[in-house]
C-alpha cells in the first residue's frame, strides 16, 4: 500500500470552541497520516462510526447518555474528514483503504466485546470490521446504512446528491448536512460541519465517498459488499435497528428491507429525523443505545 505524501492537515485553532463538543482528541499514525478519534469515559467500549461527509462531531449529543451509562465511547475520524489527515487525491479513497485505516484502532486500544454504532458510509466500514473481527466486536447498532453491492437501487435523490459531488470541486459539507436534517441545526452547526476543511482541496474525501459507491457488482468494493451481507445474514449477534422517519435517501421501507436482509427489524423509528438523525435527535438516541446495552444479557 502506497504511503500518502499529499495530505491536508487541519490546523487544530479551526476546531476549537465547537458548539456543544468539549471533547479532547486522541491521535494515531497510520500509513503515513495522523488519524483521530475520540476516547470518552470508563467500562464496555462502543464505537461510533461516521459517514460522509460528516465526522465525529456528528455523535456529540448521542455519546453522553452513553458514556455516563457506564460505556467507554470511541469515535475515530476516518481518512479525509475531522482532525484526520486528508489525502488529496480522490483515487486514493476506497472501501477496502478505509476498513484498512481503521482495523488496527481496535488492537491499538486493545478492544473486546465492543459495540459498533454505526451511520452511512460508517455502516459498510464498520459492520465489515464486525465480520473480520468478531472476537472484538459483540453487537451492532444500526442508522439509516446499507451494505453496498452494486445490486442495490439508488433513489433518485442519491443519484441527484452524486451527480452534484461530482461537478463541485468545493464542496458545500455543512449546507449539506443542514439540509439533510428535519430540523435546522443552526448556523454554528453547521460551520462546525465546514471547519475540518481549509480549502477545497481538502475535502476530496467528501467528494470521493459518494462516487466510490459501488452502483454495479463490477464496481470496487462491491465483492467485499457482498461478503459483509451474506456473513451477517446468519449473524446471530445482538443487533439493535435505529431508523429515522423522513430519510429521503434512505427511506424507512429501506430501513426495513435492510433490517429484513440481516435477519433482524426496525426496533425504533425515530420521529421527525431525516438522515442525520445524531443532529435531530441525538440524546433520544443515546438514550435508547444506553438502555439497550443495559438490558443486554
Amino acid at each position: 500500500m502506497p504511503r500518502v505524501t499529499d495530505a491536508v492537515r487541519t490546523p487544530d485553532e479551526l476546531l476549537e470552541s465547537l458548539p456543544e463538543f468539549p471533547f479532547g482528541s486522541s491521535v494515531r499514525e497510520w500509513d503515513g497520516l495522523r488519524l483521530a478519534h475520540l476516547d470518552e469515559g470508563d467500562g464496555p467500549p462502543v464505537l461510533f462510526f461516521h459517514g460522509e461527509p460528516t465526522w465525529s462531531f456528528l455523535w456529540r449529543k448521542v455519546i453522553p447518555p452513553v458514556r455516563d451509562a457506564g460505556f467507554r465511547c470511541i469515535a475515530p475520524d476516518l481518512p479525509g474528514f475531522g482532525r484526520s489527515d486528508k489525502p488529496l487525491d480522490l483515487d486514493w479513497y476506497s472501501y477496502d483503504r478505509h476498513t484498512a485505516a481503521i482495523a488496527p484502532l481496535l488492537e491499538e486500544l486493545d478492544v473486546r466485546d465492543a459495540t459498533v454504532v454505526v451511520h452511512d458510509w460508517g455502516g459498510p466500514i464498520g459492520l465489515r470490521l464486525a465480520v473480520e473481527h468478531p472476537e472484538r466486536i459483540a453487537r451492532m447498532v444500526i442508522l439509516d446504512t446499507g451494505l453496498f453491492t452494486g445490486h442495490q437501487k439508488m433513489s433518485e435523490a442519491w443519484i441527484a446528491f452524486r451527480d452534484f459531488v461530482q461537478r463541485t470541486d468545493d464542496l458545500p459539507v455543512g449546507m449539506l448536512v443542514r439540509r439533510a436534517c428535519k430540523r435546522d441545526p443552526g448556523d454554528e452547526v453547521t460551520a462546525a460541519y465546514d471547519a475540518p476543511y481549509p480549502n477545497p482541496e481538502s475535502k476530496a474525501g467528501a467528494r470521493a465517498f459518494p462516487l466510490m459507491l459501488p452502483t454495479s457488482p463490477e464496481m470496487p468494493g462491491a465483492q467485499a459488499g457482498q461478503r459483509v451481507l451474506e456473513a451477517l445474514r446468519g449473524d446471530e449477534r445482538p443487533k439493535l435497528v435505529l431508523w429515522a422517519d423522513s430519510d429521503p435517501v434512505l427511506t424507512p421501507e429501506t430501513g426495513e428491507r435492510f433490517a429484513a436482509a440481516l435477519g433482524t427489524e426496525v426496533h425504533h423509528v425515530i420521529a421527525d429525523a431525516s438522515h442525520f438523525l445524531q443532529e435531530d435527535s441525538g440524546p433520544e438516541i443515546g438514550r435508547l443505545i444506553a438502555d439497550w446495552l443495559g438490558s443486554a444479557p
